[in-house]
């Protein structure tokens, strides 16, 4: 028999080592990740056994919707449980109900680490009323369906790096013959870093978060994440951020300047950042999403050749579940939301 109870972050310390050494652990089910999350309220659910032992656990991120009376309830991939454990999730499901009440939700979503083929776990979600979205192949939920991931389980550094393709394998070396230095930075950096974002964000079209997120993202993750950077005689020409929690490092963000592309410094940094999820002892480096169209007249077909080279494998997710608790305001403000959404990316813009 399973009881559920609720962690907030002046108590977090139990629900954190559970995350961090479960198979299902997640960066973004963290609490360390919530702290990222400034406009975000945190809630733990923890689900504990006969003898009081946590046997799952779900971060739930609440945030009002402005000019509404609701919030949303955000669980960026959870659960952390046995998927297969249908009292389990009901379970989970009961307490986000209570906090749904206390906060005025009017949707949980979330995007399970849990692949197309577990049907099992599929039939449990639906049973138990979870609605799930639409598929999303170019990025169109709050989380990618289709990620890049590489195996690097109980493997050293050559052997990781003859499974990459020999285009690859060819590129990290022109960016070492050519003097391209990889260095791991901390805030000093982040002023150039966001320089080569907004490059990037403007090449590639997409929006970029203010150059604050990432100075606290080096604070709040702490040694969890690093700040890699690529220079060329001094100067800086592209950068990474990635961040490691339990036994995977997960690949977040990318910039590269317009010029010096021809020296290939993002291979180097995808390499040093291979290398330290090696050195970690984990199982798994997440060059996360990518289209889930792999037609090459897709304008997003370049990020799955670029990370296909590290023969990483094609991963499908089971997408972005909903279990809604107000219709009509669901209806409402799904509706307002892309609106919005689109209002925000041209302002930045």
């Amino acid at each position: 028999m399973y009881t559920y109870e609720f962690i907030g972050s002046e108590n977090h310390e139990e629900f954190e080592a559970f995350v961090r050494r479960h198979p299902k652990g997640h960066l973004q089910q963290s609490w360390e990740w919530s702290r990222q999350k400034s406009y975000w309220l945190f809630q733990g659910i923890v689900v504990r056994d006969e003898s009081k032992e946590i046997k799952g656990a779900m971060s739930v991120l609440i945030r009002r919707i402005p000019l509404t009376p609701w919030t949303l309830m955000y669980a960026a991939r959870g659960p952390v449980c046995d998927i297969h454990d249908k009292e389990m999730l009901a379970c989970l499901l009961e307490g986000a109900k209570v906090l749904a009440k206390k906060h005025h939700s009017y949707v949980l979503k979330l995007d399970p680490d849990i692949t197309f083929d577990e049907t099992e776990f599929m039939e449990h979600m639906k049973a138990l009323g979870f609605v799930l979205a639409p598929k999303a192949p170019n990025f169109e939920n709050i989380q990618p369906q289709y990620v890049m991931r590489l195996d690097i389980k109980g493997k050293t550094e050559d052997e990781v790096m003859a499974m990459f393709k020999p285009k690859t394998r060819y590129n990290i070396r022109v960016a070492i013959k050519k003097g391209v230095e990889v260095k791991i930075c901390g805030k000093e950096a982040v002023d150039d870093f966001y320089r080569i974002m907004i490059e990037t964000g403007a090449r590639d079209q997409f929006m970029i978060r203010p150059a604050q997120y990432f100075s606290n993202m080096l604070d709040n993750l702490g040694e969890d994440v690093r700040l890699y950077m690529a220079y060329h005689e001094g100067e800086a020409i592209a950068g990474t951020i990635c961040a490691k929690f339990g036994d995977k490092v997960w690949y977040l963000y990318g910039a590269s300047s317009n010029t010096h592309r021809n020296l290939m410094p993002n291979y180097l940094l995808q390499w040093q950042m291979i290398r330290w999820a090696v050195e970690s002892g984990c199982k798994m480096y997440d060059f996360k999403g990518i289209s889930g169209d792999l037609s090459e007249d897709n304008h997003l077909y370049g990020l799955y050749r670029f990370k296909s080279g590290f023969n990483a494998t094609f991963t499908e997710f089971v997408g972005e579940y909903r279990y809604i608790f107000h219709p009509l305001a669901f209806r409402f403000v799904e509706k307002m939301l892309p609106v919005a959404r689109d209002f925000v990316s041209k302002f930045r813009k």
